[in-house]
């Protein structure tokens, strides 16, 4: 027999060998990832037994339980049936721990535990690791350095930015709309704050409002947040390469490259301007820098502090928080104004008494508008633009009420629980502005719509005044009314938004 021969009949053998080898190798690693998941499991549920729940599917969690985007109704059933805090299984090995109680909020708010990874790690394709996204030193090296961008200083100028921006949003409403017409606002809304986001923080010249091309932006922001909240619920979308495979996939590498379109070409844009050298003395020349020239200045004086990366990071962070949180605030605020006549005329009275025809609004008006202030925040109550935040324990916690979790529990902090909590709030779904009334006391940690603790929003001052000159320039020249035809259904999503959007009629006063 020849060599070849001899080979021929050696080659299939070999084939057949390593076949099963690969065989008995994929059985084994079956084996080990069946034994791991039952292993995780059981922990899992040892170390939750004290908090009763639902019951749950062994695989699918509690997905049968409820249909998609039901999932705020399935929390406020939570909230009724089981006190305090509630395991919610995603899927087998997948467990969120709902907390709604402010002394559990108090406890979690209080440590420094890192935002939880498994979730968040899917925005930094988006956003980077900025604010939003850092922990440990590097947070906190990064919140104090963008700490003096919020100081009362800086923002007190922003007042009249704000107000020309929501006089051009109006001027707009009257030119479309018709006596009594509907109205879809979140849109609109949602192009005005980020029109006043541009100009307060990012030097922008323009108005985003009247130049078509900024939509994008904002539907890639409105994709994104949709994309975010179904890949963190589906158990086939955690690895990177299948999800980038998915058409789902397909539409976030989209999206991601239209926001960083959007925030590459105003750095670029402030960066051709400072390399003037009068817009450079001037800008040295500021007692206090605005946010982008803050990054810039950080970046030109001391690279080491600030990469490159780092600005962009934190450019498409407060790009995105400091529109669409405010954005979702204001339409919510309006909606529930429009459910509540009463109330909606009793703060235009307030704000006629302080504005006149509103012509001029300052920042010594904004502490004067007390009671409108109280119905703004009962609406973040009921409608808290950021529904929840998540933490990933790094040390065990015990509670006040003696229940304990060990390291490694991803906690879901579940604001929209805590404001809709009947044990802490009474009659909780009713708007009832005089729970904020300045005799009125409540827990530290029962009102929470910028978060708290340490990492709490840092633009939240920033926020509360947008939030009142919108709503006090928008009285003075419209009657908000609902449409009973199209009631919206809040979803949760990165911040609270409608099923259906939110539609209103608009009354043009006389």
């Amino acid at each position: 027999m020849s060599v070849s021969d001899l080979s021929a009949t050696r080659f299939p053998g070999s084939i057949s060998g390593f076949l099963q080898v690969a065989s008995v190798l994929s059985l084994l690693l079956v084996l080990f990832k069946v034994v791991q998941f039952y292993l995780h499991r059981q922990w899992l549920l040892r170390n939750t037994q004290q908090f009763p729940c639902p019951p749950s599917h062994w695989f699918f969690g509690h997905k049968l339980d409820f249909l998609v985007d039901q999932e705020l109704q399935d929390i406020l059933t939570r909230v009724k049936n089981f006190p305090s805090a509630c395991p919610h299984w995603l899927w087998g090995t997948k467990l969120r721990f709902q907390v709604y109680d402010p002394d559990y909020m108090k406890v979690i708010l209080g440590r420094s535990d890192p935002k939880a990874h498994g979730s968040y790690r899917f925005l930094a394709p988006w956003i980077g690791y900025g604010l939003l996204l850092l922990n440990g030193e590097t947070w906190f090296q990064h919140r104090r350095m963008l700490t003096p961008a919020f100081h009362y200083d800086i923002l007190k100028p922003y007042v009249k930015t704000m107000a020309d921006s929501v006089h051009v949003m109006l001027d707009k409403w009257e030119q479309i709309v018709g006596q009594d017409s509907t109205l879809e606002i979140f849109q609109h809304i949602s192009l005005m704050t980020l029109d006043t986001i541009m100009k307060c923080a990012f030097s922008h010249e323009g108005s985003v409002q009247l130049d078509k091309k900024y939509q994008s932006y904002i539907q890639a922001v409105g994709d994104l947040n949709n994309l975010f909240f179904f890949r963190v619920r589906n158990i086939f979308h955690q690895n990177d390469t299948i999800y980038s495979l998915s058409s789902n996939g397909r539409q976030a590498i989209s999206a991601y490259q239209l926001a960083h379109d959007h925030t590459d070409k105003v750095i670029k844009s402030r960066k051709a301007q400072l390399k003037d050298e009068g817009e450079l003395e001037k800008a040295r020349k500021k007692r206090r820098l605005d946010f982008l020239d803050l990054l810039l200045f950080a970046r030109m004086e001391n690279g080491s502090i600030l990469s490159d990366k780092d600005l962009r990071a934190e450019v498409d962070t407060f790009m995105f928080e400091g529109h669409d949180t405010t954005a979702s605030g204001i339409s919510w605020i309006f909606y529930a104004l429009a459910t509540h006549p009463e109330y909606q005329k009793r703060c235009r009275e307030e704000v006629q008494s302080l504005l006149g025809d509103g012509s001029s609004i300052t920042w010594d008006h904004l502490d004067q508008m007390s009671y409108t202030t109280m119905c703004i925040k009962e609406a973040l109550r009921l409608y808290p633009p950021v529904p929840g935040v998540s933490r990933d324990l790094s040390t065990p916690v015990t509670f006040p009420d003696g229940r304990s979790l060990p390291k490694g529990i991803s906690v879901l902090l579940s604001f929209y629980g805590l404001h809709h909590n009947p044990t802490v709030w009474p009659n909780p779904e009713v708007f009832d502005p005089s729970r904020f009334a300045p005799e009125s006391s409540r827990h530290s940690h029962s009102f929470l719509p910028f978060s708290g603790g340490a990492r709490n929003c840092i633009g939240k001052q920033f926020a509360m005044n947008e939030l009142k000159v919108a709503v006090a320039l928008t009285l003075l020249r419209f009657e908000l009314l609902p449409d009973p035809t199209r009631i919206p259904v809040p979803i949760p999503r990165l911040v609270l938004k409608s099923k259906n959007g939110i539609h209103l009629r608009l009354k043009k006063l006389q």
